[in-house]
Formats: C-alpha cells, sequence, structure tokens
C-alpha cells in the first residue's frame, strides 16, 4: 500500500465491508478520480469487488481472496493491539 490515500479506502472498507463509491469519498475526504482511481487498484488485486445497479457502484470486500482474508486479520490483530496499549506521555 504505497499510498497514503489507497491506504485510506482500504482501512474504510476493512471497517465497512460495503460502501458506494460517495460514501468512501465522504469518509476519506479525497476526490472522486482519486477515490476511483484506488478502488480501481483495489479491485484489480483481488481485494474488492464491484458491482453495478443502475448509475450505483457498490464496493465490497472480497472476502473469498486470500489477501483479503490476510489484510483483515492484520487489520483486526493491528487495531487490537492499538486499543490495548499504554497511553503516550505528555
Amino acid at each position: 500500500m504505497s499510498s497514503y490515500g489507497r491506504t485510506k479506502v482500504l482501512t474504510i472498507m476493512l471497517e465497512t465491508g460495503e460502501l458506494n463509491i460517495s460514501e468512501i469519498m465522504r469518509r476519506s475526504g479525497l476526490s472522486h478520480s482519486a477515490t476511483a482511481r484506488h478502488l480501481e487498484f483495489l479491485t484489480r488485486s483481488g481485494i474488492i469487488t464491484e458491482k453495478h445497479f443502475n448509475r450505483i457502484r457498490i464496493f465490497r470486500l472480497d472476502q473469498g481472496s486470500p489477501l483479503t482474508l490476510a489484510l483483515t486479520r492484520f487489520y483486526s490483530d493491528w487495531k487490537e493491539a492499538v486499543e490495548s496499549a499504554p497511553p503516550l506521555p505528555n
């Protein structure tokens, strides 16, 4: 994940599982073109899938992908470690 924006989009997808592009844009603060570019990369990588309902595009984590499973496990472990870590001193 060489891009901060791509990492943001991936994190949103790991947290939610399924969203449309407008909601991903809103949550990430990225432009439509940047969001679409990152989603295209994640789709080509086999991490997410895309469904079309007329003009609406829905993106979902591909739960059957070994890469998605590994990323989901990593994110879950990382989030647990961060939440259980002692607070940093002031």
